[in-house]
């Protein structure tokens, strides 16, 4: 008997050593949404969906391998991850260590949303970075040919970044002042009238919390951001914008009775003077199960369409872990 709980805690230490450098995380969350349209000649929509995400991380010292997978349906409740199985798919991928003081990472993964571009995820990544002299310089490729140069740094309170692409150049600005948080983003093509550029203040006053953000696009270009502001992106379930349209937003939030609430309206302008306005009013509460609950109510009016004008009700429940 002693030898086999000897045996036992042996295994059990074992396991538990095995298991030390590897962490599993993730995300998932499901929504009822209910589409009223106004037009009458148009089906109003019910749909159940669900997006689950899992991350798994794998360390060595400093060297991490991580793997990143999603399962989700898309707008009317249809299987978006491979197209034919309830599967779960490989979004990002990648290894990252460092080679004395310069940082890399090797792989695919996202490369973020911003008010103006949206995300995008490519194979064969390849990202290193250092610091000298409180700049730091990062060196991005990919397999595509695409490269870029991005010097990064603080002075005086204010963050700056200044990235060198293939077609273009990036500028960011963000700095606060006085309780009020302001940041510039310029995205200058090489390509005539096909820069784009936002900015945003936000501050809090009296336990309200307020954001106003701008992103405008030149006559070529097309703002296609996914953030507070809105789903541009195009993709199924978003507002797809077309070149040229410039994008204003503005948003109250505060707390109430253990509730989170904001109102948000975001102004889109028409090539052709008519406007598309979205607004939304949103309540999010914590609850009990360690999930979160989340209402959010949006109208949609449309100048230039006849067809897209609705109200939608968005029920969702939400967990991390």
């Amino acid at each position: 008997m002693k030898k086999q709980l000897l045996i036992a805690a042996v295994a059990a230490t074992m396991t538990t050593v095995s298991m030390a450098d590897i962490a599993i995380t993730g995300s998932a969350k499901v929504n009822y949404t209910n589409t009223d349209y106004e037009l009458a000649t148009k089906n109003d929509s019910n749909a159940f969906l669900h997006d689950i995400d899992l991350k798994i991380v794998g360390q060595s010292g400093a060297t991490k391998v991580v793997v990143v997978m999603a399962n989700e349906t898309g707008e009317n409740g249809a299987e978006t991850t491979d197209g034919t199985s309830n599967g779960f798919d490989l979004e990002d991928r990648y290894v990252s260590s460092s080679v004395g003081d310069v940082n890399v990472k090797v792989g695919t993964w996202d490369n973020g949303n911003d008010f103006v571009s949206a995300s995008s995820r490519a194979d064969g990544k390849f990202s290193a970075n250092t610091t000298i002299g409180g700049v730091k310089i990062t060196y991005d490729a990919a397999n595509v040919a695409d490269e870029s140069v991005t010097l990064a740094g603080s002075m005086g309170g204010v963050n700056a970044s200044y990235k060198q692409e293939t077609a273009g150049e990036e500028i960011k600005l963000s700095t606060t002042v006085a309780g009020v948080s302001l940041a510039y983003h310029a995205d200058n093509s090489d390509t005539a009238n096909s820069d784009k550029s936002s900015i945003e203040v936000s501050g809090k006053v009296s336990g309200v919390t307020l954001k106003y953000a701008q992103a405008d696009a030149d006559t070529l270009a097309t703002i296609q951001g996914d953030t507070w502001m809105g789903d541009f992106e195009g993709a199924s379930g978003a507002y797809e914008l077309t070149a040229g349209q410039d994008v204003t937003a503005v948003s109250a939030k505060t707390s109430v009775a253990g509730n989170t609430v904001e109102i948000r309206h975001t102004n889109v302008d028409g090539v052709a003077t008519e406007d598309t306005s979205f607004n939304k009013f949103i309540v999010t509460r914590p609850l009990a199960s360690g999930a979160t609950f989340e209402m959010t109510y949006t109208t949609l009016e449309d100048d230039g369409s006849t067809t897209t004008d609705a109200d939608t009700l968005d029920l969702e429940l939400a967990v991390k872990f």
